[in-house]
């Protein structure tokens, strides 16, 4: 029996995979992955890497052995996530997985926008496994935001159409933690967790923050819709990924990420990094951002 965790090599699940291996020896580790070369710092750790293309059936027949405990983290491509996690929930069930707990979203069966759709057909092919589960519904990354602060620095303001609506984020180590938690307890099978940050923020307190902890001057320009579109649409951004960004931040908009029920914190036994901490962080990395604000490759 091992810990699995797939989609190892992702910036979520590197931050699970320190995690176990900070409560757990590597050899009841094991993580699936696409490209093993990804993986070769895990292997020279002791970790088990085992080789599988989630959308490639065949290769997942060895992805899991019988009481494995396994994390699947979501996909990352979107429109294409539901037949990878059909084949991923089909291997577990084949091979007779102790657990397997999901990264989904916030709000579950309740959230109504376009990202959610294909976590929801997820949760409802684990439900007809008949697999002991675990849905793990993460909000927002702070990740999301501060990773992209450079043209925030340059233009001197943050682009939204959320209004005054509020988002719950947390660090994506702190997601990782409660992935760990859940894999290395006990009492979580059956569980569905709404994990996201202790406090919710609003747009303009993000805009300022970013100001206090760059001594610059920075504004939130809230736009409609349409707006909102029409300027990513300049920027350069794909129309797909454009209606995804305006249509979480309608999410938002309507309060669909403010939740704060402490699922996160009580998972971690801790409180979850604060926002304006995160920020901190990316401001201060050494290469991060020149004096423009312009990323340094």
């Amino acid at each position: 029996m091992s810990l699995v965790v797939t989609g190892a090599t992702g910036r979520l699940g590197r931050h699970v995979v320190a995690a176990l291996s900070a409560q757990v020896p590597a050899e009841s580790l094991a993580v699936v992955v696409r490209d093993r070369a990804k993986a070769a710092d895990l292997s020279a750790r002791g970790i088990h890497v085992r080789v599988a293309d989630y959308d490639e059936p065949g290769t997942l027949r060895d992805a899991f052995e019988p009481g494995d405990r396994v994390l699947l983290i979501s996909a990352d491509e979107v429109g294409r996530r539901v037949p990878r996690h059909r084949n991923v929930v089909d291997a577990a069930a084949r091979a007779g997985v102790a657990l397997l707990a999901y990264t989904g979203v916030l709000g579950g069966p309740r959230a109504d926008f376009l990202l959610a759709a294909e976590h929801k057909a997820t949760e409802r092919a684990i439900l007809e496994s008949k697999l002991p589960y675990t849905f793990l519904r993460n909000g927002w990354y702070h990740e999301n935001y501060t990773e992209h602060l450079a043209p925030v620095l340059r233009d001197g303001y943050v682009l939204t159409s959320a209004g005054d609506g509020r988002l719950a984020s947390a660090a994506r180590a702190d997601y990782a933690a409660a992935a760990a938690a859940v894999l290395t307890g006990e009492g979580h099978e059956g569980r569905a967790y709404e994990l996201s940050g202790d406090a919710a923020w609003s747009f303009t307190e993000y805009a300022a923050e970013v100001g206090r902890a760059t001594g610059r001057s920075i504004r939130c320009e809230n736009v409609t819709p349409q707006e909102h579109l029409r300027r990513l649409a300049e920027n350069g951004t794909p129309g797909p990924m454009s209606e995804v960004f305006v249509d979480v931040d309608g999410a938002i908009k309507r309060g669909l990420l403010s939740a704060t029920p402490g699922h996160l914190s009580a998972l971690i036994g801790r409180p979850t990094t604060p926002l304006s901490e995160a920020i901190s962080a990316a401001v201060g990395r050494p290469g991060h951002l020149d004096t423009s604000g312009q990323p340094v490759s």
